[in-house]
């Protein structure tokens, strides 16, 4: 009989670890004083350096053995488990060295010797505490117990709770190590030599058998776990399902993860300490240490990488499709160290020095620390970000290369200087490169992206954030492909152009094509970071400004709706006027103050995003203004922007960022670090931080501003950065379409769920949804909010008011579910029969069960969207109904016990509709490559030479006039806008005879010296109503007025022109 319990796992898990060479121990071999398995540091030891244990022991004649247990329990409390794993300790006339690590190359026998002397060993059952006892005066007995510990050469590397999911999940795992795992002993306040962060062991694994946590520091209750999973089939969080019924969904633990090489591999090339300065929240500097343990696709592509490198040489590219929140920072750290270690079968370096692509400063100062600690050297990593002395980059870069730096990292900026060196020394030449780019991690605009484009070609326009990306494809366009430089491009977010330059195709063997289409080496995605907490789904809070009016606007006129809709008091700022600077200023900082100023005790911060830099002054001279004139000192504004700004009739003077007109607290300060103090809390940007700029405390960003594609999904994803448990977040767009948005996170987020139109309306609707399906009672309800909102009540009021609606549910789905089976089987034996008759009564029971199902689902997923419903609108509207807050805390906790069984539903969920809209999404996407492979790449629509079709006249007039329309409006309004604003002047402009008469009867000149200018701009003013923003385009300038009616003038020559010929043919 197969065994569920927990003992059968642990027993699974410790065979398939003997099988790969992992020694098995009895807890009577560890030492609960010092933490070690002592047999195995002095076996080591002896094996791996018997010449210096001689020595030891002839120094110390009185038992060596404890004395070195006891050296080492002492080095272990001053340097820590990973620092005397990876370096050893000195003791007079001799060096203790207790772990050997894999040498990058064969070439030293001696050094494999050592490598082969390590013992790995896993010990289950271990009672670990030093301060154990049993019950005496105390009243409480206190022995702590371990599922498996594991130890390289009698040194504590990891702790293993396990659970099986039979009896406990992994949830339960992490709670014993947070509540029944202390660090120090209750009754003594003495430290545990085992659980000791830095001490003890270096990681400890919360194991299901189907999920995997790990943590790298016990803190008691505020012990802290990360994910440690494969993620799933679809792409979320998880794993899949193991690929027979021998394994488990967690196996890569032990054996990937675990095998010997592998694991020592981590101590040697992974762990790192990490030490973060931060403001506190009252001001004070916080310095924080992280022992970083890899996440699993961290470890995963890192490995990957350095063995596909391996095997295939220099001169591949990689694209590493990695999301925000995947931690590319020491992903790229690892990748550049191993690779910068990389020896050939010749026993040569594969390269001569790795470059690192970025703009992110604290990456210089990361690589460096890290990679002292797992080498103890310096000089490994030489970064170049500005001239010193007389020597410029370029040379900086050519020294560096020539003296053949392990690591070189390079500003983006700085990234051309490496084609000059190569062209200018041909010795550099001849050596083999790896280059890492670092994704759109820039600020650089103006004059020298110019100089950088001129180098490599690019095509972006001046004003635009210049990436690594970009750069990268630039530089590999302009270059031919090149054996000696391999190429790493870590990106969240990979253009069509960066896909086809750095993608692999589905089958390598043949060329990329429409049915092998490149695709990323390595993929992380959005989603699977949102699902693990990495990061927040900033499409979750979303409203354009126009629905915003509509949502505290319910009947276009009164401030308030009658009692029975909840009297729902207008907010002043929603009745603001979208179109001028000063309105939509009001709005943004009302609305800030009332819903994200005291967010994250009053640390949070918000973003304004301007489509120019005189908008981006004039917002910043406006919100400073208006702040003034309310006496309001809690809305501190930044303005952000590259270069100058010349004077206006709103701006008295030439202005840049540092002007003390504009940013008079900034003291010369950068602005990135100002922002992240308590002076500022408000940044308004022109093209600048908008893309790898990480400011966690930021909850809220104000769009008046045109996004899409990339771009769109890099602006809004500044949001995406978690801050704690608590940290909400908000977007109001003045601009943008919710469907454009959601369109634009497609292709790299396969679950973004928009509400559509956001109409207050839709509470009470979907209320009276819930309501109607009789899954709770409203008696419920009123009494769990009672007794939440009481802080004196007991807990299990909470549960106890939920339990008899998720009977209800649980009954009724149960019930609908074997209706259901039992149709199913009724249709099988009609159609075995041939029973037309039966048949029919069969598929309308199976059809009637399916709804009562689908009811279910549906009703399960209301309750969560009524959750996030309101929460997000209460944010914007009044409601003033404790109706509403009641069923919200009531639905947010019942939905989780709402659970069902998966494998018991065969019909498409209908919540995952959203997959087709992907599937769609991609294919547009696969689309754009075709043209790309057919002509020049290029952003302006029309101009993709060889790739026109034939139109009939009509629609070919229709893009001329388009073109002329770009031409006076700009890319403010889309074409459609502009369409229809264009046919409807047209349109009541041919209706007024006497001006038709002009234009049939004069010439061009002659019209347009007439009343026909006049007449166009009254007809546009009594468009104002439709298409007021168009309107005030036409009428504010006289130059756009004449252009205008000029378009309008030829449009109705030619329409006259076409019935002419039409007639006569």
């Amino acid at each position: 009989m197969a065994d569920s319990k927990e003992a059968q796992f642990q027993k699974d898990i410790i065979d398939a670890l003997a099988a790969q060479g992992w020694l098995v121990g009895t807890a009577s071999g560890y030492d609960r004083g010092t933490a070690l398995y002592t047999e195995d540091v002095l076996g080591y030891f002896k094996d791996a350096w018997p010449e210096r244990w001689d020595k030891f022991a002839k120094a110390n004649p009185n038992n060596p053995h404890e004395v070195l247990v006891q050296k080492l329990g002492r080095e272990l409390e001053r340097s820590g488990t990973l620092d005397v794993l990876r370096h050893g300790f000195k003791l007079p006339a001799v060096k203790v060295e207790l772990c050997s690590f894999q040498p990058d190359h064969d070439m030293n026998p001696d050094t494999l010797k050592r490598y082969q002397c390590n013992r790995l060993r896993v010990v289950p059952e271990v009672s670990y505490s030093p301060h154990a006892r049993d019950a005496g005066s105390s009243g409480q007995s206190y022995n702590p117990r371990l599922d498996l510990v594991l130890f390289v050469n009698g040194i504590p590397t990891a702790t293993l709770e396990l659970k099986s999911e039979f009896k406990q999940s992994v949830e339960n795992a992490k709670r014993q190590y947070r509540y029944d795992r202390p660090v120090k002993d209750p009754l003594t306040r003495k430290p545990e030599p085992l659980l000791t962060f830095k001490r003890g062991a270096l990681v400890h694994f919360a194991v299901g058998q189907n999920e995997v946590a790990m943590t790298t520091k016990l803190a008691g209750k505020d012990t802290f776990f990360l994910p440690f999973n494969l993620g799933s089939e679809e792409g979320g969080a998880g794993n899949p399902m193991p690929t027979d019924d021998s394994q488990y969904a967690t196996s890569y633990l032990w054996q990937r993860l675990l095998q010997p090489d592998a694991w020592l591999k981590v101590l040697g090339r992974f762990l790192h300490l990490e030490k973060k300065t931060s403001e506190g929240f009252d001001g004070t500097p916080v310095t924080k240490e992280t022992m970083v343990f890899p996440r699993y696709h961290q470890w995963e592509v890192v490995n990957t990488l350095i063995n596909t490198t391996r095997a295939e040489g220099s001169g591949k590219r990689y694209l590493i499709q990695h999301s925000a929140g995947s931690g590319k920072s020491n992903s790229i750290a690892w990748t550049a160290h191993q690779l910068a270690s990389l020896y050939d079968d010749a026993g040569q370096r594969l390269f001569n020095s790795v470059i690192v692509v970025t703009d992110r400063t604290v990456l210089d100062s990361q690589l460096q620390n890290t990679i002292y600690q797992f080498e103890h050297a310096q000089g490994v990593v030489k970064p170049i970000s500005r001239d010193v002395g007389n020597q410029s980059k370029s040379e900086q870069l050519a020294e560096a290369l020539a003296e053949q730096t392990r690591i070189i990292i390079v500003t983006i900026q700085t990234f051309p200087a490496l084609f000059d060196a190569l062209d200018k020394h041909p010795k550099l030449a001849s050596g083999r490169y790896a280059v890492i780019a670092d994704e759109a991690h820039s600020s650089q605009t103006g004059s020298s992206a110019s100089k950088l484009k001129q180098i490599l070609g690019s095509d972006a326009p001046d004003a635009e954030e210049v990436s690594a990306e970009e750069l990268l494809d630039a530089a590999v366009q302009a270059r031919q492909p090149n054996e000696r430089i391999s190429y790493y491009a870590f990106t969240a977010t990979p253009k069509a152009k960066t896909l086809e330059l750095f993608g692999r195709p589905a089958d390598p063997t043949l060329p990329a094509s429409s049915s092998n289409k490149p695709e990323a080496f390595h993929l992380y995605s959005m989603r699977q970071a949102i699902e693990e907490g990495f990061i927040l789904d900033v499409l979750r809070n979303y409203t354009t400004y126009s629905t915003a009016w509509k949502i505290a606007h319910p009947d276009g006129e009164d401030d308030e709706v009658d009692s029975k809709k909840a009297r729902i008091k207008l907010a002043r700022w929603v009745r603001l006027h979208p179109y001028n600077i000063s309105q939509k200023v009001e709005v943004i900082v009302e609305h800030f103050r009332a819903n994200i100023r005291s967010l994250l005790n009053g640390q949070a911060k918000a973003m304004v995003v301007t489509s120019s830099r005189q908008e981006a002054v004039r917002y910043q001279l406006a919100v400073r203004a208006y702040v003034q004139q309310m006496g309001y000192n809690d809305v501190h504004p930044l303005v952000a922007f590259s270069g100058s700004v010349l004077p206006d009739e709103v701006i008295p003077e030439e202005v840049t960022e540092s002007s003390s007109l504009l940013n008079p607290g900034l003291n010369g300060r950068d602005l990135a670090v100002a922002f992240d103090t308590l002076d500022f809390n408000v940044m308004i940007a022109a093209n600048k931080y908008q893309t790898g700029f990480d400011q966690p405390k930021l909850c809220a960003m104000y769009v008046d501003k045109k996004l899409q594609g990339v771009d769109c999904v890099q602006t809004l994803s500044r949001l995406n950065r978690t801050f704690g448990d608590s940290k909400e977040t908000f977007i109001l767009d003045f601009f943008n379409e919710p469907q454009d948005i959601l369109d634009a996170f497609l292709p790299y987020y396969t679950k973004a769920e928009l509400t559509d139109v956001t109409d207050p309306q839709i509470i009470y609707d979907l209320q009276k949804k819930l309501d109607a399906e009789g899954i709770y009672h409203w008696q419920e309800v009123e009494a769990f909010a009672i007794a939440f909102f009481d802080p004196k009540a007991a807990a299990s009021k909470l549960s106890y008011y939920c339990t008899p609606a998720k009977e209800r549910f649980a009954k009724r789905y149960a019930f609908s579910v074997e209706s259901r089976r039992q149709a199913l089987d009724f249709k099988r034996t009609a159609e075995a029969n041939g029973d037309s008759t039966g048949l029919k009564k069969a598929e309308h029971a199976l059809k009637e069960a399916g709804e009562q199902v689908d009811q279910l689902d549906l009703f399960r997923k209301n309750l969560q969207s009524f959750v996030r419903l309101h929460e997000f609108l209460s944010q914007i509207v009044p409601y003033e109904d404790r109706e509403l807050e009641q069923l919200c805390v009531y639905a947010k906790h019942l939905h989780p016990l709402l659970r069902v069984d998966r494998l018991l539903q065969d019909d498409v969920d209908v919540g995952e509709l959203q997959l087709s809209h992907y599937r769609l999404s991609k294919r547009a996407e696969h689309q754009l490559r075709l043209n790309e492979e057919t002509g020049e790449y290029t952003l302006k629509p029309g101009s993709d030479v060889g790739s026109g079709k034939p139109h009939d006249q009509e629609k070919k007039h229709l893009s001329e006039i388009i073109e002329a329309l770009n031409d006076i409006f700009g890319a403010d309004v889309s074409d459609d806008d502009q369409l229809q604003f264009l046919a409807g002047i047209a349109q009541r402009i041919s209706r007024q005879d006497d001006v038709m008469a002009q234009v049939n009867n004069h010439s061009v000149d002659q019209v347009m010296h007439g009343l026909f200018p006049k007449r166009v701009l009254d007809t546009v003013l009594d468009a104002m109503t439709d298409h007021e923003k168009l309107s005030l385009e036409v009428l504010d300038n006289e130059t756009k007025s004449r252009a205008f009616a000029l378009v309008i003038l030829r449009m109705l020559k030619s329409a006259a022109g076409l019935a002419e010929s039409g007639q006569q043919s």
